[in-house]
C-alpha cells in the first residue's frame, strides 16, 4: 500500500455539470459522484486533503443574502466573508457527507471531517487595487452601471456573457488553521481551505478581520502542500493533460512540463488566466519549491490513473 501524501485541488466540474440546475441537490448529485474517485484514491492507501473551489456558490449565497435584505430590512445582508465561510460549510458537508458513504460501502472506516479555514492574505496585495474574481450573477451593462452607483461594487465585462461583479483574488500567505490540519493528517481524511479559504488580513496586534475578496483554491491548495510537505500536488480539472495552443489546429497535449518550459508556455501566453494558468503557476511554485516532487494536472477521471504516472501533465523542476 502507498503512503503518498497527496493535496487534492477540485476543479468547479467536480461540484457542477454545466448545463445543470443551479440547486444544493443537482450540485450533490455531481459530489457523489466525484467522490467515488477520492474513495478509490483512499483505498489504494493515498493520504489526502482535499480543497475546492466555491466561485458560483459564494456569488449565489452573496445574492440570496441582499436579496432577502430588499425584502426584509431586518434580515442584514451578510459580509462577503461570512457568505465565504458559509459556502466552505454546505460544499463541505456535501462532501465529507459523500465521500463518508462512498468509504463505507467499499468497508473504508476513515473519518471525514471539514475544517472551516481561514488563510490570512497581506492587506497591501496588489490584488486589493485591481480586483479581477468575478462571483455572481451576469447583468447587462446598465444593471451592471445601477448596482456599481449604489453598492460600490467593481463591476466588469465577462468574456461577451454580461457584466459580474469582481472582487480581490489575493495570494495566500498562511493557512490559520494549518496546525489543526497536520494534527488531524494521519487518521482523517481533511476537506479544508474551502474556495481558497476565508480571507483574512492580520492586524497589528494579532487579531484576524474578514475581507470582501476570493482566494484562487489551486494557490491555496500549493499552499497547504508546501506546509504539509506532499508528495504530489494533485490538480482537477475538465481535462486529461494540459495543452498548448489550446483549441488551435496544432493543439499539443502536454505528459509532462519542467519548470523552465511551463514558464515559458506562461509567458507565451498559452493558458487562460481565469482557467488554466493559475493551476500551471499552482504547479510551478510547488515544483519549484520541492525538488524531486511534482504537481500533476488532469481530469478528475484519470486521477488514479495520473497519480500512478500513466495519465496527466507532470510538473517537474528539471
Amino acid at each position: 500500500m502507498s503512503t503518498t501524501k497527496v493535496v487534492v485541488a477540485l476543479g468547479g466540474n467536480a461540484l457542477q455539470e454545466a448545463g445543470t440546475p443551479a440547486t444544493a441537490e443537482a450540485q450533490l448529485d455531481v459530489v457523489r459522484r466525484t467522490v467515488e474517485y477520492l474513495a478509490e484514491l483512499s483505498c489504494r492507501g493515498y493520504e489526502m486533503a482535499v480543497v475546492h473551489g466555491n466561485g458560483p456558490q459564494v456569488g449565489r449565497i452573496v445574492l440570496a443574502s441582499e436579496t432577502a435584505a430588499k425584502v426584509n430590512p431586518e434580515t442584514p445582508a451578510m459580509p462577503f466573508d461570512v457568505c465565504g465561510a458559509m459556502s466552505q460549510g454546505y460544499i463541505g458537508y456535501q462532501i465529507q457527507q459523500a465521500l463518508r458513504d462512498a468509504l463505507r460501502r467499499r468497508n473504508r472506516n476513515v473519518p471525514v471531517v471539514t475544517l472551516a479555514t481561514q488563510v490570512v492574505v497581506d492587506a497591501k496585495d496588489e490584488a486589493f487595487r485591481n480586483p479581477t474574481k468575478p462571483i455572481g450573477a451576469f447583468y447587462s451593462e446598465e444593471e451592471a452601471q445601477r448596482i456599481a452607483e449604489e453598492k460600490g461594487y467593481n463591476m466588469k465585462e465577462d468574456a461577451g456573457r454580461g457584466w459580474r461583479r469582481v472582487v480581490p483574488s489575493p495570494a495566500p500567505v498562511r493557512i490559520v488553521e494549518i496546525d489543526a490540519v497536520k494534527r488531524l493528517w494521519d487518521t482523517t481524511i481533511v476537506v479544508t481551505c474551502g474556495g481558497g479559504g476565508i480571507p483574512v488580513v492580520e492586524e497589528r496586534d494579532g487579531s484576524l478581520r474578514g475581507v470582501a475578496a476570493v482566494i484562487d483554491k489551486d494557490l491555496a491548495a500549493e499552499r497547504l502542500a508546501e506546509d504539509i510537505q506532499a508528495d504530489v500536488l494533485l490538480i482537477l480539472t475538465e481535462v486529461d493533460r494540459v495543452a498548448i495552443n489550446f483549441k488551435k489546429p496544432d493543439q499539443r497535449d502536454l505528459r509532462r512540463m519542467t519548470v523552465p518550459e511551463a514558464i515559458q508556455y506562461v509567458d507565451e501566453g498559452h493558458f487562460a488566466p481565469g482557467s488554466m494558468l493559475p493551476k500551471v503557476k499552482a504547479a510551478v511554485k510547488f515544483a519549484r519549491t520541492f525538488p524531486g516532487k511534482k504537481a500533476i494536472i488532469t481530469s478528475l477521471y484519470k486521477a488514479v490513473e495520473a497519480l500512478e504516472g500513466q495519465e496527466g501533465t507532470e510538473v517537474v523542476m528539471a
